[in-house]
């Protein structure tokens, strides 16, 4: 059995998209979820690490991401593991989206799965735009500078 169940907090990070992206900016929205979907999820049994955001028509939808089926329900309730699932956003806010996605190079992708302390599901998605090698690399030199200042600092 998978371990405890989660009733509010992180469920899931994305600590790649840090890494991968540089992001520019965040909103949260909601998900559409079934009811052993949003089980799995309180289980912890979801992996966010190669979602993204698509159109389709006036709505967008988060895919790539995997909610597995809990051993205890797959044989009576069967769901698409990989579907793509709709956001939950104001009119307003999918058409900001929406043209932000029309930018070049521009990326939205799922940074955080948690629980909202009303117990509601939510995702933070970040608008982003991909890291080459160089970029990449200066961030992780950032990084270690700041690791290392902040030892001297200590000592």
């Amino acid at each position: 059995m998978p371990r405890s169940i989660i009733k509010f907090g992180q469920v899931s990070e994305n600590r790649k998209a840090r890494y991968s992206y540089s992001i520019e900016d965040t909103i949260e929205a909601g998900i559409s979820l079934t009811g052993a979907e949003l089980k799995s999820v309180r289980y912890g049994l979801v992996t966010i690490v190669d979602g993204f955001v698509q159109r389709r028509g006036r709505d967008l939808y988060l895919a790539g991401i995997e909610i597995q089926k809990l051993p205890t329900v797959a044989r009576i309730v069967n769901f698409d593991e990989r579907r793509p699932r709709q956001l939950l956003l104001h009119r307003a806010q999918i058409n900001r989206l929406i043209g932000k996605l029309q930018e070049r190079g521009a990326t939205i992708v799922p940074l955080k799965l948690y629980f909202n302390n009303r117990g509601k599901l939510k995702v933070l998605l970040g608008v982003g735009y991909g890291k080459n090698k160089v970029d990449k690399r200066e961030t992780i030199k950032r990084r270690e500078w700041d690791k290392h200042k902040a030892r001297l600092l200590k000592g």
